[in-house]
């Protein structure tokens, strides 16, 4: 898979499940950016630092 130097990250996914990662997000009150976003800073974030960013 190309890694380009924008800040866009595309994948492809089965439609199914496209449909109902949307649904639950709309049920949420977030957009598909929000969450991948919090998702991701989740998973890179040393302990310590997920720690401070929820003080």
């Amino acid at each position: 898979m190309a890694k380009g130097s924008s800040g866009r990250i595309v994948i492809e996914v089965d439609p199914c499940l496209k449909k109902k990662i949307y649904a639950k997000l709309a049920l949420e009150g977030k957009n598909l950016k929000q969450w991948f976003v919090e998702q991701a800073e989740g998973y890179v974030l040393e302990p310590h630092e997920k720690d401070k960013r929820s003080e």
